[in-house]
């Protein structure tokens, strides 16, 4: 079993020299990006944060969130795609079901098992649009799940559902269309501005029971609302991978332009990236009420970077930014899927916030 750093250090090698250079590539081609994620699968790095008890690495809060940034850098498609399998991971490690455990966790490293997510339905105000309700032996599933990345890459997800109560299911559930049991109907994939090679699509549920032995667990109402104040800057890695994205190609035309107003805006970018990074960090040391303010703030910086960093890469890049083959087009487009992924109110009013402010 790998040790943290020897996983870490596998999965940077596989994304300098596999991912790196296929990145413009995997951004558009759905058969590229399942051969990297195949090679992923064969290196055994699809469930950085599984228990050792199943397999490892146990990868550590501080490193895995160093790896977010690092393959969001890379290629923003595969960071997408990726990361819906790493959080089924961590959810079903989280699972008091220790058949499921046993059952999955082992094959998620490699491959044998790929799982998606598709719950962000339960953040939605008004009537629940995705429900389950009770029944002999487990759950009748009802409603629809708007997004839901990985289709034909993951034959399974994690599916989100409001009890009558408020509370929230969550069960594993057919990423495909099915009969058995009630009925699934998968949606084609989405046309997408960004990262659609991931094949995003929605599914519709009607009547579809789920066994108790599919099931993860059962949240108190309200779950997903304190969730996802917790994680409020945890998902800002993404966005600051991103900036660095936009500041190496800054970085690479200032070496080939020779222009020293180029250097000059790329070494204040890193500059404002080393602070942004550190008042993240600190900000996730505390998860009380009285630092949401805080966190609140660090996202919205981080999205507001990102966005300007790309930006910053566009402008240096002149026109051939506008080719869809150059990577300064590919950053300024996964900026935009940073800022708006896992949002909230609160989060969408904080960066609209921080925009508004210069003016």
């Amino acid at each position: 079993m790998d040790s943290e750093a020897a996983a870490l250090d596998r999965t940077y090698a596989l994304l300098r020299e596999q991912v790196a250079p296929k990145a413009q590539i995997i951004d558009r081609d759905v058969e590229a990006l399942r051969e990297v994620l195949s090679q992923f699968c064969e290196q055994n790095l699809m469930a950085l944060k599984r228990p050792e008890e199943y397999g490892g690495p146990a990868v550590g809060e501080e490193g895995f969130r160093k790896f977010q940034e690092e393959i969001a850098r890379t290629s923003g498609v595969f960071a997408f795609l990726q990361t819906q399998h790493q959080s089924a991971v961590s959810m079903i490690s989280s699972s008091r079901n220790e058949v499921l455990r046993q059952e999955y966790l082992p094959m998620m490293g490699d491959g044998r098992k790929l799982v998606g997510i598709g719950f962000s339905q339960l953040r939605r105000g008004g009537p629940p649009i995705m429900t389950a309700k009770e029944t002999e032996g487990g759950y009748i599933l009802d409603g629809s799940v708007p997004w839901i990345t990985g289709w034909s890459f993951y034959p399974e997800f994690v599916v989100g559902a409001t009890l009558p109560d408020g509370r929230a299911l969550f069960a594993i559930a057919p990423l495909v269309d099915t009969e058995d049991g009630g009925t699934v109907k998968i949606s084609p994939p989405m046309r997408l501005a960004a990262m659609e090679a991931a094949m995003t699509v929605s599914a519709q549920f009607e009547s579809f029971f789920v066994p108790d032995s599919r099931v993860l667990f059962i949240r108190e109402a309200g779950w997903i609302r304190n969730n996802d104040m917790i994680n409020i800057a945890l998902q800002g890695h993404f966005a600051l991978g991103c900036a660095q994205a936009g500041i190496d190609i800054v970085g690479m035309n200032a070496e080939k332009k020779g222009l020293p107003f180029l250097q000059q805006a790329k070494e204040a970018l890193e500059r404002e990236l080393a602070e942004c990074h550190e008042a993240t960090a600190e900000a996730q040391k505390s998860v009380d009420e009285q630092t949401t303010d805080e966190r609140l703030r660090v996202r919205a910086w981080a999205i507001d970077l990102a966005v300007r960093c790309a930006h910053a890469a566009v402008a240096s890049s002149s026109g051939a930014a506008n080719s869809i083959d150059h990577p300064a087009q590919r950053v300024y487009r996964e900026a935009l899927v940073y800022t708006v992924s896992a949002q909230t109110t609160q989060i969408m009013e904080g960066t609209l916030r921080r925009l508004v402010e210069r003016c």
